[in-house]
């Protein structure tokens, strides 16, 4: 009896290990750009994986979601931007600044000076050749979003700002954030894409430690329970401006479902809405 030639699927998990092993990269697997964030999420953001970042009003969840797409577009990775809390002229101004490390008071009351307007014309070359589509989140929810994918076969991050955008209101709001959870997730593995969302904290209280936790990102708990990633933006300079660490940014990881928690430093340039690595800067 001839013996089968099929490889079998372990067989093949441990040829993609092996490769790996030798220095290929990993095929499931999306740098984020932010080296530190990387290795804590033990190379970046996997295929089939929901992840969500949370934090206060004010603490740059838009402006990470934002630089998280941006750099992963420059790896030329097929990524989408979906805003529900901006037109995308704004958000592509949000872009510009970030990558050109402007004002955005400047860009736009067009006061930049000459040096900023180098800056500006030199980040918009790079982006023209790197920039995701950015595109409104479609009204009618995750069905809207995932009808709105199918023109998109070879999609692999989708960045949607934010969870709450998704809501249609036909049933109480946070039945409507569970069953977007579910449903976010449900997308991911069908479709073998990563998707990274924002969330609004809501019922911060003040106390003595306001970094989130996993109950604070509320959703009847589907947050907890559904997403493979929960990252959870703290500045303490938020709170206390009397310290001089306005920027100074904890990237709490709160939940990661196939490896470590922990935290990354991160920097935030509030007037350019650029985060960068603490310990692995941009030059």
């Amino acid at each position: 009896m001839a013996r089968s030639t099929d490889i079998s699927p372990i067989s093949q998990l441990l040829s993609r290990v092996d490769a790996i092993a030798d220095g290929a990269p990993a095929l499931d697997t999306i740098p984020s750009g932010f080296h530190s964030i990387d290795h804590v999420l033990g190379g970046g953001m996997r295929r089939g994986d929901l992840l969500v970042v949370g934090g206060d009003v004010g603490s740059g969840k838009s402006a990470l979601a934002l630089a998280v797409a941006l750099r992963v577009g420059q790896q030329r990775v097929n990524t989408v931007f979906y805003s529900g809390e901006m037109t995308p002229e704004r958000v592509m101004e949000r872009a510009l600044a970030i990558e050109g490390r402007v004002r955005i008071d400047d860009l736009r009351q067009g006061t930049l000076d000459d040096q900023a307007r180098a800056a500006v014309g030199a980040a918009a070359v790079r982006l023209r050749e790197s920039l995701p589509p950015i595109e409104e989140v479609p009204a009618g929810g995750v069905r809207a979003l995932a009808g709105a994918l199918e023109t998109r076969p070879d999609v692999e991050l989708v960045v949607v700002d934010s969870l709450e955008s998704l809501v249609v209101g036909a049933r109480p709001r946070d039945e409507e954030l569970a069953q977007a959870v579910l449903d976010l997730k449900m997308l991911a593995l069908r479709r073998n894409l990563a998707i990274l969302t924002t969330s609004q904290l809501p019922g911060l209280v003040p106390r003595e430690d306001r970094r989130p936790h996993l109950d604070d990102f509320g959703a009847l708990g589907a947050v907890k329970h559904h997403a493979d990633v929960i990252l959870a933006l703290f500045r303490e300079g938020m709170y206390d401006p009397q310290r001089d660490i306005e920027g100074a940014t904890e990237l709490l990881v709160r939940k990661n479902r196939n490896g470590a928690t922990g935290y990354v430093d991160l920097y935030f340039y509030a007037q350019w809405m650029r985060f960068e690595d603490m310990l692995d800067p941009d030059r």
